[in-house]
């Protein structure tokens, strides 16, 4: 691809606009209302959020993951614990979330420290998910080097036939986590790039709100 195509995209955003007079004090409750705006308007998988965490060597690692729930303030989403997300957690739980709604020309970025949650809740939340998605996590040891895709078809046949009539265990190595927020920033696409840009910071019991500059 040539230089000069990715130069010249340009989108002018003009659909909202972000001003401290409209948000609410409590950024949890902001982040709420502009999901629900994101549902509402039909944005594909709105709950799909950038995590980003950092390994031994200081190197940082981004994939995305699916918010699963928003509960007293915290971001709780699912994965294995021996991939590699999950190792760097257990090394250094701060992470970073990142959403992007670009239907609605929106970023959400937040920063904060990320905690296993209790076995029961992992557990209870693994008995509602689909039979196939059950079935997928106790076939994937994820992040694990597999010879090619027919070795994990295999192994997903093998698991069917096995628990076809009964519960599919829940992996030990599989469950939730929670992240605490400490750092929000909203962003609102504007025109001639003059986004908006508002930050919540985490000092003591209170939040912080500034504006900052595109």
């Amino acid at each position: 691809m040539k230089k000069e195509k990715l130069q010249q995209l340009r989108e002018d955003y003009s659909k909202s606009a972000l001003d401290e007079s409209d948000i609410l004090e409590d950024p949890v409750q902001q982040f709420e209302k502009w999901m629900e705006e994101a549902l509402k308007s039909e944005v594909p998988e709105p709950n799909a959020m950038t995590l980003s965490t950092v390994d031994m060597q200081q190197k940082p690692h981004s994939r995305v993951v699916l918010l699963k729930g928003i509960e007293d303030g915290n971001f709780i989403f699912f994965t294995n614990y021996a991939s590699q997300k999950g190792e760097e957690m257990e090394e250094n739980p701060n992470v970073a979330l990142c959403f992007l709604w670009l239907e609605l020309e929106r970023q959400v970025r937040i920063e904060g420290e990320a905690e296993k949650l209790p076995g029961e809740q992992s557990l209870a939340y693994f008995k509602e998910r689909p039979y196939k998605s059950q079935l997928g996590a106790l076939a994937s040891n994820q992040s694990a080097v597999v010879p090619n895709r027919a070795f994990l078809e295999e192994r997903f046949k093998e698991l069917e036939g096995k628990y076809a009539e009964g519960e599919v265990p829940k992996p030990e190595t599989w469950g939730g986590y929670k992240v605490k927020p400490e750092v929000f920033e909203f962003w609102q696409g504007r025109r001639s790039r003059l986004h908006d840009r508002i930050k919540y910071e985490k000092v003591g019991n209170k939040w912080d709100i500034k504006r900052l500059s595109p």
